[in-house]
């Protein structure tokens, strides 16, 4: 199933979104637009931590923003 991450819902204002079929493949897209955009050089733990817990399954993600 695909997964989705919103990097607005962990800085807002920033429209970045990544698409895969796993956590991993999440997780390296946003630590490279964590370098090239905002310019984190190294991604703390904790960092980490919330970007993993922001990432939805995409249908989820889908449904929750036509209803907000």
């Amino acid at each position: 199933m695909a997964k989705i991450l919103r990097c607005n819902d962990l800085m807002p204002g920033c429209d970045f979104v990544a698409r895969g079929n796993s956590e991993e493949e999440i997780m390296a897209q946003a630590a490279e637009h964590a370098k090239t955009v905002h310019n984190m050089t190294e991604i703390p733990e904790g960092v980490v931590a919330m970007v993993r817990g922001a990432i939805r399954e995409e249908d989820q993600a889908r449904a929750q923003s036509t209803s907000s």
